[in-house]
Formats: structure tokens, sequence, C-alpha cells
């Protein structure tokens, strides 16, 4: 059976930490047993013998060794559209069930590894992700050329400095008219550290919301609705749990539109015919649709935009009925 190696390398804040502790807050949906027979059977490190109850130290480099005959190959991730390409940088658009970054589930099929493959400078150094978006969501992807490219733009993302606008089809109709706020602070819950909450405790956040359309699902009548979102904050998952938190989920939300129980089944792969009929469609409607940035070799106001993806206007269309605009 065919293996790759996922590298792992300890970060300065997890310094002492126990070694499947550590992995458990990398790999937080597998349990602390089966991590820790990982550890035991699929670990390899060159530097010293690890345990479960290593202490890992900044800087430690280990591998998991990991089959990969059953990785998902997503459609389309050799052929992402490139939206725009120059010397300091270049976009893409990413499509939905592509991942960004290696993990334990996905390590061949990533964006990263497309621009290994396909968009390499003429000295041969590789792209790098100025920012992420999550597997399911599309849409607009930057990633800078050259280690000062990548550097300014992830600075001006820090600074605050990238605007960014989202799409997304929710359960619900929203009541508002023009732009409404949603200012809630978000944390990690306590139990699932994949998750995001609503919490007094957590990080400030905010995003800007208004309705684009209204309409309904021919299925069953139920209400729905097209937003434009703009997140002023990047904090993780941000959209689609203040959308939730207000009653309005995103239609195939899998974490935040249904039930907890229903996103353990999937991640366990036991989703059943009633959770797809509940989340509608297999994916989130979520997808990255403008990213405004100062380019980061001339300074100058840059817009790139993705529009929505074949798989979304092809399920709107069959699923959903607007409703009629009034001039």
């Amino acid at each position: 059976m065919p293996v790759v190696e996922v590298p792992f390398l300890v970060e300065p804040n997890y310094d002492g930490w126990r070694l499947d502790r550590y992995l458990q807050q990398k790999l937080s949906r597998l349990s602390r047993a089966r991590i820790q027979r990982l550890i035991r059977e699929r670990l390899r490190c060159d530097a010293r013998d690890l345990k479960p109850a290593s202490a890992v130290r900044a800087g430690l480099r280990f591998v998991l060794i990991k089959d990969v005959d059953e990785e998902p190959e997503p459609a389309g991730r050799d052929d992402l559209e490139v939206l725009l390409d120059d010397p300091h940088l270049i976009v893409v658009h990413k499509p939905s069930g592509l991942a960004v970054h290696p993990s334990a589930r996905y390590y061949r099929h990533t964006v990263t590894q497309w621009l290994s493959d396909h968009a390499r400078a003429a000295d041969g150094t590789k792209p790098d992700l100025a920012h992420r978006l999550d597997r399911e969501t599309s849409g607009v992807l930057l990633c800078g050329r050259g280690v000062e490219a990548c550097r300014r733009l992830k600075a001006a993302f820090a600074r605050r400095e990238v605007a960014k606008s989202y799409l997304a089809l929710v359960v619900g109709r929203p009541p508002q008219e023009g732009w409404f706020s949603i200012d809630s602070p978000l944390r990690l819950t306590e139990h699932v550290k994949v998750v995001m909450e609503v919490h007094p405790d957590g990080m400030t956040a905010s995003t800007e919301v208004r309705v684009l359309q209204h309409g309904h699902f021919r299925r069953d009548g139920v209400g729905c609705a097209l937003l434009e979102c703009r997140p002023r904050t990047g904090r993780q998952h941000q959209i689609r749990v203040h959308l939730a938190s207000l009653g309005f989920p995103i239609v195939g939300d899998k974490i935040y539109g249904c039930p907890l129980e229903q996103f353990v089944r999937f991640c366990d792969g036991g989703q059943t015919d009633a959770d797809r009929l509940q989340l509608r469609m297999s994916r989130h409607a979520l997808h990255a649709h403008t990213l405004e940035f100062p380019h980061p070799a001339t300074g100058v106001r840059t817009r790139v935009e993705a529009p929505l993806s074949p798989d979304l206007t092809d399920w709107i269309a069959a699923e959903v009925q607007w409703d009629a605009v009034v001039s």
C-alpha cells in the first residue's frame, strides 16, 4: 500500500507539551487513544525516540506515516483557474473540495501541491499562500511569489488592509435591508477544537452583511437568501458562526448548520441519508467573491474577483426559486 510522510515542525508555543497532547491539538478529530496508537506505530523521528508522554521541544521535526490509496481526488485539482499572475503574486480560483494545506487526510491533492507542480517561477521558486480558505469554500486565493512579496501580503492581512467579500446562501430570510453588522466575540469550544462558538470571553469578531436576494427552496418552500458578507476581522469560521448564531446557517454547513452529532458522523464516514437531506447540499455554500489588497511591489490597490463556482450556480438554478424583484 503506498504511503506518504506527513511532516510536523513543533512551534514555539507548544514547547514542553506532551507529544500526544500536541498531536491531539493538531488532529483534533482523532481520539487520544487513536493518537497514542499512531505515535507508537506510525511516527518516525530521526532526532530521538518519541513516546506518547514525551515532551516536545520547539523546532523538533517528525513525520507520521500515512496510507494514501483512499485519499479523495477532488475534481478540478489540475486545472485551477488563474485570475492574476505577475512576478510578485499569483491569484487562483480555488474550487470547493480542494484542501489548501496538507493534513492528516489530504496530502497529495492540495493547493500547495498544485502551486509546486504548475506555478513555479523561472528560478524554481514556489509561490506561498498569503492566507487560507476552508476546504469546502471556493473562490479567490492569494499567493505571494518570493519571501518578501509573501511577507508583505501576510502583513497586509494582519494590519487589516485587505478587503474581503464573500457570497453565502443561507437558510432563512434575514429581514434587514441594506448593510447590518454582526459583532459577536468568538472562541474555540472546549470540547471539539475545530468548532467555534459565540462567547463573551472570545476574541472580537465583526462581519458586515447585506441581503442580495430572497427566495425559497423548490423542494419544501423553506425560505432562503443570498448574502454578501464582509468580515472586518479574520477569525476561524467567522462568517459561518456569525450567520448561524442569528439563525441563518449556510446551506450545507456540516458544523454550524446541523447538530454536532451529525458532524461527528460525517467525520467518521457515517453520514446518513437523513443527514444529507437536512444539509441540502454536499458542500457549504460559501464563496470568496472578491479580494482587494495593496500590491506587494507597488502598493497600488488591486482587486480580484471570482464569479460563483459552477457547482453553486447549477445547484441554485435547480433548487432555489428567487422572489420577483419589484422595481
